[in-house]
């Protein structure tokens, strides 16, 4: 992977729209790569701007979007108290050389089809998932320490003298249980949900 192989694919990622002004054009499933050839059907002879290019980035969601820094694929709900945990987690793996090179040894081993079959895996089996004949759950516990020890080495204190540490807690928590927070809302589900999703609103809004 480099810039180049990147601009490749982002081109073939079928687009969502074009926008002039205040107005939305949809040009769905259509080819950035044709419209910059002028050639998109909705824009006849029209090239994209360095705006267009911009837009047409935004809509795209690899695990990691190159911006002017790398975003990292964020969780889009699940109660308010869990909501910093991943960020501390990116942070104290991510920001901390030791952490970082720990977690490189970890993953280089692993091919493009290994980790493609991961990702396929772990929405479905969660901690089960498998790869170089490890299982999802040990790699969170591994990596959960790394990421630990890198926020203290941080040393950010907050004005009580507490590090970045305890933001981790929510996911400490799933590792003692053993289980995903998938698996926690299936649980409730059958459970004291009584096979309704309408208590999700109320207990897990924020």
């Amino acid at each position: 992977m480099g810039f180049e192989r990147y601009v490749d694919y982002a081109l073939d990622v079928p687009m969502y729209f074009v926008k002039r002004g205040d107005k939305y054009i949809d040009v769905a499933g259509k080819s950035f790569r044709d419209f910059f050839a002028g050639k998109l059907a909705g824009l006849p002879g029209e090239r994209p701007t360095i705006s267009d290019w911009a837009n047409h980035l935004s809509t795209i969601f690899p695990e990691v979007r190159l911006k002017r820094y790398l975003e990292m694929r964020g969780a889009d709900g699940g109660p308010w108290r869990r909501l910093p945990s991943l960020t501390a987690y990116w942070v104290g793996l991510l920001y901390d050389d030791d952490a970082l090179n720990a977690c490189w040894d970890m993953v280089k081993g692993w091919t493009a089809q290994e980790r493609q079959k991961l990702r396929d895996d772990v929405p479905r089996l969660g901690f089960k998932a498998e790869i170089g004949n490890r299982n999802v759950f040990t790699l969170a516990q591994e990596t959960l320490r790394l990421c630990s020890r890198g926020l203290a080495r941080r040393k950010r204190l907050d004005r009580n003298g507490r590090d970045e540490t305890r933001y981790l807690r929510p996911l400490e928590e799933s590792i003692a249980r053993g289980i995903t927070p998938a698996e926690e809302l299936l649980e409730k589900f059958h459970g004291e949900w009584n096979d309704s999703v309408e208590p999700i609103f109320e207990e897990y809004a924020y």
